[in-house]
C-alpha cells in the first residue's frame, strides 16, 4: 500500500463549460513536484441544470451554435453528489482541496456536505476564498481556507498534515479552532517563471474540446501573467494588487518572460497535442511593444497554432495588431463594456472614448481578425436607455460577434460595495454566472435585464426599423417567445 498523502482536487465547474482550468492544473503539478499523490473530481459533465450556459448563450445569439457530441462530450448519466461520495470513498484522500469562485459556492457546499461524516480535512481555495475568507470558514464543511496563492502554501499545508504538525505558522492558511479563526498573514508571490508546467492529465481527454464560434478545437489554456494593471470596479483585479500591495508590498500583476511561455507553448503541444491556445490574460496586450515584438518573432518561428486572446482598447496600436495577424491571432476579445463615456469613466472606471474605441476596432478589422466585443448591462444605477447607448456604440464598431453579460456583484469588486450600500443586492445574495441578473433596482428590474440581454444582438445587427418588433422579443410570453425564435432565424442567416 502507497504510504504517500493523497489530495483530492475539486473542481465545482458550471456544467459543461469545458475550458480546461489553469488554478487546479497548476495547483496538481505543485503537488505532484513535491512527492503528493493527487487525483481529481470535476463536475463539468454533470447535468446540474436544465442548461448550461453556453447552451443559453446560443440561444440569445451570442456563440455560433456548436456540436460537441461527435468527441464523444455528453452529459454523465450518474448523480454528481453520489459520484463525488463514492470518489472519497475508493480514493480515501487524506485532504480534500476545493477551489472555489462566487458562482459555485453553493455546489461546492452540497458536494462537501455529502461526506462530511467521513471527517476528511478540507481545504479551500479560489478567488472566493481570498475575498471572503471568513464566510468561507463559517461553513462546517471547510476547515482551512487558502487565502491567497496556493503553490507553496498547499503543498505545505499537506507535508505538516502528513507529519503531523501544527499548521498555525504556515502563511496563506487560514484555520479555525474551538470556533475562532486562526488568521495568518500571506506570503510573498510566486515566481512565474519558476512554476512547473500546468498538468492537465488529471482530466478526462474529452475536456481538452472546447467550442470556439461554432468551431471545436483541442484547446489548451496558456497563463502569461497574473492580475491585471487596469482598475475597473465591476472588476477584482484592483482589490488584490492593494490586497498584495498591503500584505506582502509585491506589485500582484506581473508576467512571465516570453521565452518561459513559448517554451510552455510547445510543451503542451508535445504532450497534449494541443492545436489552439486559449491566452487566459486578461489584457494580452499590455506587454511593452519590445517585449511584444520579440514574444511574436519567437512564436511566429517556433509556435504555428492558432489562438485566442483578449485585451483593451488603450492596448491597440496598428503594431501590435499587425503582429497578431502575423502570429495567426485567430479571434481576439475586447472590453467594451459600456458606450456612454461619462457612466464608462465614472462608475466603471475605464476611460476611452468612443472615437478610441471605435478607431481601435477600426484597426483590428483592418488586419482581418476576428472581433468579440465584450458588453456587460444591469450596472447599480443604470437605465434602459445606457443600456442603449452600449447598443448604439456597438452598432459601430461591427465586431464579428457580440458578448453581452450581465454585470455580477462579485466579492472583491468595488461596484458590490455600492450595490450593497444602495440596497439593490442583500449581503447574502448567491451569484450565478453572467447571464443572470442580482440586483434588484427600481429603474431596471431583473426580468427587464434578462429580456435586453436576449435581444441585445437583434437590436446591435439589425435594421432600426425593426426596433418595435424586437421589443415584443424582450418580453417572456408566448408573443415574445414566438417573436424572438424567428428573429434568431433571420439573424442567424444573415450574420453568421
Amino acid at each position: 500500500m502507497s504510504n504517500k498523502f493523497k489530495i483530492l482536487l475539486v473542481y465545482p465547474n458550471l456544467q459543461m463549460i469545458n475550458l480546461l482550468p489553469s488554478n487546479i492544473s497548476i495547483l496538481a503539478a505543485c503537488l505532484k513536484q513535491k512527492g503528493f499523490d493527487v487525483e481529481l473530481f470535476d463536475t463539468t459533465f454533470y447535468k446540474i441544470e436544465e442548461k448550461s450556459v453556453d447552451e443559453k448563450r446560443v440561444e440569445i445569439l451570442q456563440l455560433r451554435p456548436f456540436n460537441l457530441s461527435r468527441y464523444g462530450i455528453q452529459y454523465k448519466d450518474t448523480d454528481v453528489y453520489d459520484d463525488f461520495r463514492k470518489k472519497v470513498e475508493s480514493y480515501k484522500p487524506d485532504l480534500i482541496a476545493p477551489t472555489i469562485v462566487d458562482d459555485t459556492l453553493d455546489l461546492t457546499i452540497n458536494l462537501l456536505k455529502t461526506i462530511h461524516d467521513l471527517e476528511i480535512p478540507v481545504c479551500a481555495g479560489g478567488v472566493h476564498t481570498i475575498f471572503a475568507p471568513e464566510s468561507s470558514l463559517s461553513h462546517d464543511e471547510i476547515d482551512y481556507v487558502c487565502w491567497g496563492e496556493g503553490e507553496e502554501a498547499l503543498p505545505e499545508l499537506c507535508q505538516h498534515l502528513k507529519e503531523g504538525a501544527s499548521v498555525e505558522k504556515i502563511q496563506n492558511i487560514w484555520s479555525k479552532s474551538n470556533g475562532k479563526i486562526l488568521r495568518k498573514g500571506m506570503r510573498g508571490l510566486v515566481d512565474l517563471d519558476k512554476l512547473p508546467y500546468n498538468d492537465f492529465s488529471l482530466f478526462e481527454e474529452k475536456r481538452f474540446f472546447r467550442p470556439m464560434q461554432g468551431k471545436v478545437y483541442r484547446m489548451v489554456p496558456v497563463e502569461i501573467d497574473r492580475g491585471c494593471p487596469y482598475s475597473c470596479k465591476f472588476c477584482a483585479a484592483p482589490y488584490l494588487r492593494k490586497l498584495y500591495k498591503k500584505e506582502t508590498g509585491c506589485n500582484y500583476y506581473r508576467m512571465k518572460s516570453p521565452d518561459r511561455v513559448i517554451n510552455e507553448i510547445k510543451h503542451y503541444i508535445d504532450k497534449y497535442n494541443a492545436e489552439y491556445i486559449y491566452f487566459n490574460s486578461e489584457t494580452f496586450l499590455a506587454m511593452s511593444e519590445e517585449k511584444f515584438d520579440y514574444f511574436a518573432r519567437e512564436y511566429i518561428s517556433e509556435i504555428h497554432i492558432p489562438f485566442w486572446c483578449q485585451s483593451r482598447v488603450e492596448t491597440i496600436s496598428d503594431f501590435k495588431i499587425s503582429r497578431l495577424a502575423q502570429m495567426g491571432c485567430d479571434r481576439i476579445s475586447i472590453g467594451l463594456e459600456h458606450g456612454n463615456e461619462e457612466f464608462r469613466k465614472k462608475i466603471l472606471n475605464k476611460t476611452f472614448t468612443n472615437v478610441q474605441a471605435i478607431d481601435a476596432f477600426k484597426t483590428i478589422r483592418k488586419y482581418s481578425i476576428p472581433i468579440t466585443v465584450n458588453n456587460m448591462i444591469g450596472f447599480p444605477d443604470e437605465t434602459r436607455e445606457m443600456v442603449f447607448d452600449t447598443i448604439n456604440l456597438n452598432r459601430e464598431l461591427y465586431a464579428d460577434s457580440i458578448n453581452a453579460y450581465i454585470f455580477v456583484p462579485y466579492h472583491g469588486t468595488e461596484l458590490r460595495e455600492i450595490a450593497l450600500k444602495k440596497g439593490y443586492l442583500k449581503k447574502d445574495t448567491r451569484t450565478h454566472s453572467l447571464i443572470n441578473p442580482t440586483l434588484d433596482m427600481p429603474q431596471l428590474s431583473r426580468k427587464s435585464i434578462e429580456g435586453l440581454l436576449r435581444t441585445f444582438p437583434l437590436y446591435v445587427k439589425m435594421p432600426k426599423n425593426m426596433y418595435d418588433e424586437i421589443r415584443i422579443a424582450e418580453h417572456f410570453t408566448e408573443e415574445g417567445n414566438a417573436v424572438i425564435a424567428q428573429l434568431a432565424i433571420e439573424y442567424a442567416k444573415k450574420y453568421w
